[in-house]
């Protein structure tokens, strides 16, 4: 089976005004998704997503162009092979770096459901696993920079929606997110998981100040506290507290996985399949954290192809973590691209799709009514 044809499809939606969630990296406006569509001469079609590095246009060109000529003509079931190609020839030298590596996450993930589906079979089943169910906690653009009150009164919905765990967004101030964790804390109780994400907007004299209080608080993780080349940082701030650290999502390819555990500091690792490398290199960097008896948590992209992939890979590695909800009050990529995803049981879990590959229908009509708005997505 042949790769035929491979197109970039960039979407958009505008964030409706009242509903822009602000967190350390700016105002939401709009979000962006680039999906990856993958034809074959026998007929099988595949779905994946690439992150849009915030600049959807260009990853979209990428795969159109560089991509498409180095794979269009290979065999679809040669994924590793085809992997090793796109790496060699776009990632090993001087060939975009993270942005190469989104747009060859999209092409992976497509493939892969393209394997399951000529299979017959659902993507936690190819790759080895079974139906499992993963805990997950409420995230995505959401319980985000607010006052206290309205903050608690967000994550008691999530609570009352059947979530055992939280994600708030901090990297304000030290005196604005102290007490914005403590109103959650007090709201919720002793028995939610809270975590909390800076989004790379505190400095270590920040972490000084908060880590007492988010010990005291039973904060989960403190995450991405810093850039994700900022390691000396972040091997100093683990000095300063228990509460571990976590990263992973603006990190790309086992060989960033590898350096943050040789420094020893991060001890949460959430990679993204939508930027890391795909599928297959997520299992990779799986198989690599797990050797030091650490947790994988997947990072959720914007659309229920990503969260599926993840949901998936959670099902078949020995590590799993924490899946990501994604809880922005407006997301119909979520909902609407393949049919919504995550689904909570009543343990707070999720469970992977049964029907073939992904186990997606994508609604192309859909897909054609959100084309790319130009532009920042946070300001």
């Amino acid at each position: 089976m042949k790769i035929k044809k491979i197109t970039a499809v960039p979407i958009s939606f505008r964030v409706p005004e009242g509903q822009n969630v602000r967190l350390g990296i700016g105002r939401a406006v709009k979000r962006d998704a680039v999906l990856v569509r993958v034809d074959t001469d026998e007929g099988i079609t595949g779905w994946g997503e690439a992150h849009h590095g915030r600049c959807p246009g260009a990853i979209a060109r990428l795969i159109d162009t560089t991509l498409a000529e180095l794979v269009e003509g290979q065999d679809a079931g040669d994924i590793v092979g085809i992997w090793n190609r796109v790496y060699r020839m776009q990632l090993a030298s001087h060939g975009l770096g993270s942005g190469s590596a989104m747009a060859l996450s999209g092409l992976d993930i497509a493939l892969w459901d393209i394997k399951g589906k000529a299979l017959g079979q659902p993507l936690h089943r190819v790759l080895g696993g079974a139906p499992r169910p993963s805990p997950a906690y409420a995230g995505g653009i959401s319980l985000g920079w607010q006052d206290p009150a309205s903050l608690a009164d967000e994550a008691l919905r999530y609570v009352a929606e059947g979530y055992r765990a939280l994600k708030l967004r901090v990297g304000d101030t030290p005196g604005r997110d102290i007490p914005r964790v403590s109103a959650v804390r007090q709201a919720v109780g002793d028995d939610i998981a809270i975590m909390v994400d800076a989004n790379t907007g505190y400095s270590l004299s920040d972490v000084r100040h908060v880590m007492p209080a988010y010990e005291e608080l039973a904060v989960e993780w403190l995450e991405e506290p810093f850039p994700p080349h900022d390691l000396r940082n972040y091997r100093e701030a683990k000095a300063l507290g228990t509460v571990p650290l976590a990263a992973g999502e603006n990190h790309v390819m086992r060989y960033d996985f590898l350096h943050m555990m040789e420094e020893g500091a991060i001890s949460v690792m959430q990679p993204d399949v939508s930027k890391t490398g795909g599928i297959t290199e997520t299992l990779r960097i799986a198989a690599l954290v797990s050797a030091a008896k650490l947790s994988c948590n997947p990072h959720t992209s914007l659309t229920g192809i990503n969260m599926a992939a993840s949901i998936h890979l959670l099902s078949a590695i020995d590590n799993p973590g924490y899946y990501e909800g994604d809880c922005a009050r407006h997301n119909p990529f979520r909902d609407e691209v393949g049919g919504a995803v995550g689904a909570l049981d009543a343990d707070g879990c999720v469970w992977p799709r049964e029907a073939p590959g992904l186990g997606l229908e994508i609604d192309e009509d859909f897909l054609a009514a959100h084309p790319l708005i130009e532009g920042p997505c946070y300001v």
